[in-house]
């Protein structure tokens, strides 16, 4: 069997156990964050996702930066910072959750299908964060009707329409200078049976989700690119001593010519 075959039918497995997670019918013993890891393609997939086939609520966030910390230039390109295999790794996470995440600045620069293309599995409930409602309707997640989208905007928001597929929802804003509370997200997103979530991006909305202390990992992919300027990755908080860092458990992976860490947020 090749070695295509074989990480195909990880995949396979690895889909399998998060079908029975799903439907209450995994078993404690099966492999998950413990799944044996290795250099040939399957022993990477089950140590890369295993992780997250846990049982209970996950919040995940994923983002590709440049070895300077950027995720676009200063116009907002982005296409693409990482490699074709980070992109498979983030259609992975996406078949691996209920709902997908994203900012309004992403949805804007970006226009992301934020469906699961690359690999088998099911996608994701689509979430745009909107105060404003200013993301404009022809985006792609408001018109393919590829997935069920939900739109959360602010009471003062007043969209001209809904598009058909489309769920607006309202959320008080809470963030200082606009935005919403991640706590409230996740809420509202669990009132709706979504409790398996991936925050993707942007940097700004990874951030608040980081800072807030919600993340159980961040899969943070640095790609061998600099820029020198543009938009950063993460901007949290300010600390005035190193010992104020975060220092997550770490694990590192190839992916082509990018190196993904893993981080364990997770108390």
């Amino acid at each position: 069997m090749t070695g295509r075959n074989r990480a195909e039918d990880a995949w396979e497995r690895i889909l399998q156990r998060r079908e029975r997670l799903r439907s209450g019918r995994a078993s404690a013993a099966e492999p998950g964050a413990d799944a044996r890891s290795g250099d040939e393609p399957e022993g990477q997939l089950e140590s890369i996702y295993g992780p997250l086939l846990r049982d209970g609520e996950l919040v995940v966030a994923q983002l590709g930066q440049t070895l300077d910390g950027r995720i676009a230039t200063r116009t907002g390109h982005s296409h693409y910072v990482t490699g074709p295999e980070d992109i498979v790794h983030l259609h992975r996470l996406r078949a691996l959750v209920d709902a997908v995440v994203v900012g309004a600045g992403t949805a804007i620069s970006d226009d992301p299908q934020l469906t699961v293309r690359q690999v088998p599995g099911e996608n994701p409930v689509r979430v745009v964060l909107d105060p404003s409602a200013r993301v404009p309707l022809d985006r792609r997640m408001f018109r393919d009707g590829a997935a069920p989208t939900l739109w959360i905007v602010s009471p003062r928001a007043a969209p001209a329409t809904v598009p058909g597929g489309v769920r607006l929802l309202r959320l008080e804003e809470s963030v200082e200078g606009g935005g919403f509370r991640p706590a409230d997200v996740l809420q509202t997103l669990t009132a709706r049976g979504l409790t398996r979530v991936l925050v993707e991006g942007g940097g700004i909305t990874v951030s608040r989700f980081l800072d807030a202390g919600l993340l159980h990992r961040l899969h943070l992919t640095v790609a061998p690119v600099l820029l020198g300027s543009g938009r950063p990755s993460l901007t949290l908080e300010p600390v005035d001593r190193l010992d104020q860092a975060l220092r997550p458990r770490c694990r590192r992976f190839s992916l082509g010519a990018d190196v993904l860490f893993d981080l364990d947020l997770d108390g």
